[in-house]
């Protein structure tokens, strides 16, 4: 079955709902999606954004695994050269605990200067800090009392799952595909083409490869039974979204990122980034994900989109979608 995932951002832009009504939809959502099967849930995190976009995925993860029971809840993705490895580490303790043993942790390197700056941390040291924040993070985690750069390290009290929750490197470039692989993690990579990499040093260090999950080129799947009204009500907050990342990119010279070319709601449409489908369109989608090994994403609050406009989208997808998935699957 095709692997499914609900996303938190919770962007509150001037053309969307309060951050109030965000924030209390959000964990509902989260165990409605949750009941009905949702395989993974998601939580971003960006700083210093004028729509507010989630700050702190780590106290978000932990507020949703108290509200669910089944789904792997990820932060997507730590920017762990901004964070201090040891503070990082107790969070995902005790979130694991939280959680029953249903975390997955996700972390990146980080692209956007202004966010650097903000935590008085030079772009320049991220592969550096993201390395020596791994080592301190995995030893941590797997419970070792050790010194590292002349502070002593003791994390207390430890993750459900041993040695530690299941670690992912999200990124573009060969440089994550090449540490996913040194340090026995999963991939989650933004190219595809980065797997071959992967599993290439995987095999070359005499280990099979882990974990893979691609998110795709699809950045959100709304589903609807009326489509011509769902992209009416979704397409400001998509182009919202795609407006900016795209200056998170240019900030960072990402020349690799898909909205940079994204000028108005009509490119946004055709860009295949959004998806705005019928059930039955959404099943045929699926096939395809599955096909490649997609994750399937779901975004009912997008770029702000009101929780009564999500709740609908959401609704249709787990009573409509999920159990005729299930159903092919069995």
């Amino acid at each position: 079955m095709v692997d499914t995932m609900l996303m938190f951002d919770m962007r509150s832009p001037s053309i969307g709902a309060a951050p109030r009504d965000l924030y209390a939809a959000a964990p509902e959502m989260a165990a409605y999606a949750d009941k009905h099967g949702i395989d993974r849930i998601s939580v971003c995190e960006h700083h210093g954004a004028e729509d507010g976009y989630m700050p702190c995925p780590m106290l978000f993860c932990a507020a949703l695994a108290t509200r669910t029971k089944r789904a792997r809840i990820m932060p997507n993705a730590v920017i762990l050269p901004l964070h201090d490895p040891v503070q990082i580490a107790e969070q995902i303790a005790v979130t694991d605990l939280l959680s029953g043993g249903r975390l997955d942790v996700l972390v990146g390197a980080g692209y956007v200067p202004s966010e650097f700056a903000m935590f008085g941390v030079s772009l320049a040291d991220r592969g550096r800090l993201l390395d020596e924040s791994l080592d301190v993070l995995i030893r941590a985690l797997s419970g070792e009392r050790f010194v590292a750069n002349g502070r002593p390290v003791f994390v207390r009290p430890l993750p459900l799952q041993r040695p530690y929750p299941p670690l992912f490197l999200g990124g573009g470039v060969k440089a994550t595909a090449v540490r996913a692989a040194r340090l026995g993690a999963g991939l989650v990579p933004l190219k595809v083409e980065l797997m071959a990499v992967y599993d290439e040093e995987c095999r070359k260090l005499g280990r099979e490869p882990g974990q893979k999950l691609i998110f795709g080129r699809a950045f959100c799947v709304h589903v609807t039974e009326d489509p011509d009204k769902g992209w009416a009500e979704i397409l400001p907050h998509a182009a919202h979204v795609v407006s900016s990342y795209a200056r998170w990119a240019a900030e960072g010279t990402n020349s690799s990122s898909p909205f940079e070319s994204l000028v108005d709601e009509d490119a946004v449409r055709k860009s295949g980034l959004f998806h705005v489908l019928t059930p039955d369109q959404c099943i045929a989608y699926a096939g395809k994900c599955e096909e490649r090994g997609y994750t399937l994403t779901i975004q009912p609050q997008i770029g702000g989109l009101p929780p009564e406009i999500g709740w609908k989208s959401l609704e249709v997808f787990c009573t409509k979608v999920l159990p005729r998935l299930r159903a092919n699957a069995a």
